[in-house]
């Protein structure tokens, strides 16, 4: 029989708990257990034998990227890890100060009013990023601890420095929620204050979670919906992740139906020009909090609108494996397209130098102009890459400053007898052994409820936490 949450919560000691029910709930925890297992050690075992030789054979984790729009995604620079195969999938809050973001963690996590609850308030409040995950007692992780633990997917946060560890902090309790979905509170977004008072690079902080965000919560206040250039800055960095992203227009109750109408339209009037897309995110509107909605609002639009963003949340979680295996393949592109880039770099090195030749000269005037030789024109030429997948040019220049050409081989060096070539091995892995285990998992799925079926459409939402 399905496992629900009343099992292990007797009282239903947590809001929403009707639908956490649906999120929570299972057709067999044993089937699905030994099948996430299953997959998830085959897409290790994949990444380990066709995608990791290649990232170590060409450096692939010292490339950098400068621009942020240059390559959507995930960074060109980062390598993956085992820690991101099997992490959970992470939920991101961010937004203005004040706007509810520990408010709504503490709502989805039954917090409030709990000595345990991420502290709230009407200043500025949040000043670190705060990780909410699993663990078998509550405690808190120091953010040095954190990164110091390989075992877990935060190792790479060492690179913002001390002074940012410090102002990250893990929470670690025994949630079920938690044992499927991690989340991430954030610092408030305040336009009056320089990003270098802060002590370390928040931009490129908030950049390395956006990456490794399933889910993305923009939250806002309709009282404070200025737009300034902290909050400019970080919807560029959301470009290309926008089927990620959902805008929350929180504390709804506040205000009237009317200026709630006004408010919604100034909203995506401020956003238009930040998200230039042409479907836009979904938008919530609700009070995500547990008392009761101001008298004389629109109740149950905003019940409803809690469970729609309950159901999308379900909807990450139930995609986990799915994303994980789509990741580790875009990845493989990525690791691949480098490897023809560095190949023919050092292809064309060769070729230019001769016995009186400055080799310095000659790779500053090949990284310098690539054009010029048609590096970047040859790969699209004669592979299956598309010109939306190259990595900016410009990293290239570093990636050689650092890194000898001359300690590279050849692609086609890259071959043994017994472990076979690179880049055949990493081409089967992205054309055959991912798709293959993507369609296996998608095949062994029943059909799930439908959200009319998961929360009964036409029936009143029940909320012990609110007085109907």
């Amino acid at each position: 029989a399905p496992f629900q949450t009343s099992f292990f919560f007797p009282l239903c000691a947590r809001p929403l708990c009707h639908v956490l029910d649906v999120i929570l709930s299972f057709r067999s925890l044993f089937v699905l257990c030994f099948q996430l297992s299953a997959a998830l050690q085959r897409l290790r075992k994949i990444y380990h034998n066709s995608i990791r030789p290649m990232e170590q054979a060409y450096k692939y984790n010292e490339l950098r990227q400068h621009e942020i729009s240059a390559y959507p995604g995930r960074t060109l620079g980062d390598s993956a890890t085992d820690g991101e195969i099997t992490s959970k999938p992470m939920v991101l809050f961010l937004g203005p100060w004040s706007v509810g973001k520990s408010s709504m963690v503490n709502y989805l996590l039954g917090l409030q009013d709990t000595p345990y609850q991420l502290y709230t308030g009407a200043e500025p409040t949040t000043s670190e990023f705060t990780v909410i995950m699993h663990g078998e007692k509550i405690r808190t992780v120091e953010g040095i601890v954190m990164a110091a633990d390989s075992s877990r997917s935060f190792s790479p946060l060492e690179k913002f420095g001390q002074n940012f560890l410090e102002k990250l902090v893990g929470i670690e309790m025994p949630h079920k929620l938690l044992e499927r979905v991690t989340f991430v509170d954030t610092p408030g977004i305040i336009e009056n204050r320089k990003q270098q008072e802060r002590g370390y690079p928040f931009n490129d902080v908030c950049q390395w979670f956006i990456d490794r965000a399933d889910l993305i919560f923009v939250v806002f206040d309709p009282t404070k919906l200025d737009v300034g250039l902290e909050l400019e800055m970080l919807f560029r960095q959301l470009k290309g992740r926008e089927s990620q992203i959902r805008i929350i227009l929180n504390k709804a109750d506040s205000l009237a139906t009317q200026d709630l109408m006004r408010v919604y339209g100034a909203l995506f009037w401020s956003l238009a020009p930040l998200i230039n897309v042409t479907e836009p995110p979904r938008v919530y509107v609700s009070s995500f909090w547990p008392y009761d909605y101001a008298p004389d609002t629109n109740r149950d639009l905003f019940k409803r609108e809690e469970i729609s963003l309950l159901e999308d949340l379900n909807q990450v979680i139930e995609n986990r494996l799915e994303n994980k295996i789509a990741f580790i393949r875009q990845h493989g592109i990525r690791v691949r397209i480098h490897a023809l880039l560095v190949d023919r770099y050092v292809q064309t090195f060769k070729e230019k130098m001769s016995f009186f030749s400055d080799p310095e000269l000659v790779l500053k005037e090949i990284v310098d102009d690539p054009d010029k030789f048609y590096i970047f024109k040859s790969i699209l030429a004669k592979t299956n890459v598309s010109k939306f997948d190259l990595p900016n040019r410009d990293a290239y220049r570093d990636f050689f400053g650092i890194n000898p050409v001359s300690s590279f081989k050849q692609l086609s060096a890259q071959c043994s007898y017994m472990g076979g070539c690179l880049l055949e091995k990493i081409e089967r892995a992205i054309t055959h052994e991912l798709p293959s285990l993507l369609g296996s998992i998608n095949s062994s799925k029943n059909p799930t409820l439908s959200s009319c079926e998961a929360t009964g459409c036409g029936e009143k939402p029940k909320n012990r936490y609110r007085r109907n």
